[in-house]
């Protein structure tokens, strides 16, 4: 009897010991500073998104240590990812992620994509407009196709921040699917959604595929006009006067989301904590309000369900840009 009662002792202890060591996994948090990096340059959706979600974090107190935000523009994500990649098993990096973490590996611009990184959430959906200036003599996306089957390099469009992505999606179907021959078009690239917006309004490119997101504040402020948005029906607001694709003849949907990705080996507490902190974002008024005010489509998932969406998204994405004839071996 003695012997059992040594043994079950030990056995608890055994017990405690693991339990105490799971806890302690479970309880990580960071004990210094994080890093959010963005891909695009300042004045992007991307970025936008990022400082938002610093703003209400930091109001909110959902992160416990200072958090920054780095702009890390260049090569479509390439230097932003690479830079996060470098950080394997540091859970005090995260990034904000869009389609094109997929899409520039499909059409072969980017050696990286989420598989090689953690994924951790999406957040919303937000579909794509294409924008000209208020003073434009392209009153509609109808005038702009007709424009390009008499010449596909009529017109200029402002991309950012890379070909293939979603904002090249979002005019390059409509085009696609009118008999235009994308080979021909005009597409200068930029690094942020905000330059190809400077470019527009400088009258150096006739057109600027975009984010809703991105073109709200020049909409309010009457600076350019929204000819067409690559929605399946009319969204609301300030949008609701400008006519889908669809309605114009081209049946075209194109919509970008947007997340959160960390780097490699993440370890399940890590993860566990960014899903706990991302949970408790999304349910904020202040997150809320930002859905609403932006007619974006909320969409959370937490880190699990968000590998799974990017691996079926990744197969539709690479069939769709098959379709629009821009895709490349993927090295």
């Amino acid at each position: 009897m003695k012997a059992t009662r040594n043994i079950a002792v030990v056995l608890a202890g055994v017990a405690l010991a693991f339990a105490g060591a799971a806890a302690q996994a479970q309880a990580w948090q960071p004990d210094r500073a994080v890093e959010m990096i963005i891909n695009t340059a300042p004045g992007s959706g991307q970025d936008a998104t990022g400082r938002l979600i610093q703003g209400i974090m930091q109001e909110r107190k959902l992160v416990a240590q200072p958090l920054s935000v780095r702009n890390m523009p260049g090569g479509g994500g390439i230097i932003a990812y690479t830079h996060l990649q470098s950080q394997a098993g540091n859970g005090h990096f995260i990034s904000i992620a869009s389609k094109s973490l997929l899409t520039n590996h499909i059409s072969g611009r980017a050696p990286l994509t989420y598989s090689h990184l953690t994924p951790l959430a999406i957040l919303f959906d937000e579909y794509i407009a294409l924008a000209v200036k208020a003073d434009s003599p392209i009153k509609n996306g109808r005038e702009l196709i007709d424009r390009l089957k008499k010449d596909p390099g009529a017109l200029s469009f402002g991309v950012a921040t890379s070909l293939g992505n979603p904002n090249h999606q979002g005019m390059a179907m409509a085009l696609k699917v009118s008999g235009i021959d994308l080979r021909k078009t005009k597409t200068p690239v930029f690094q942020s959604g905000g330059q190809a917006l400077t470019a527009l309004l400088g009258g150096h490119v006739d057109a600027v595929p975009g984010s809703i997101g991105l073109m709200r504040k020049h909409v309010e402020a009457g600076t350019i006009r929204l000819v067409a948005i690559a929605s399946p029906q009319r969204l609301g607001g300030i949008f609701a006067n400008v006519p889908t694709w669809k309605e114009q003849g081209a049946d075209a949907v194109v919509s970008n989301w947007r997340g959160l990705i960390g780097p490699p080996n993440m370890t399940p507490a890590q993860i566990a904590y960014w899903d706990n902190v991302m949970k408790q974002l999304t349910q904020t008024d202040a997150w809320k309000k930002e859905l609403a005010d932006n007619n974006w489509d909320n969409e959370y998932r937490n880190a699990a369900e968000t590998r799974k969406y990017m691996d079926a998204d990744y197969a539709e994405l690479k069939a769709f840009l098959t379709e629009l004839e821009l895709t490349k071996p993927v090295k």
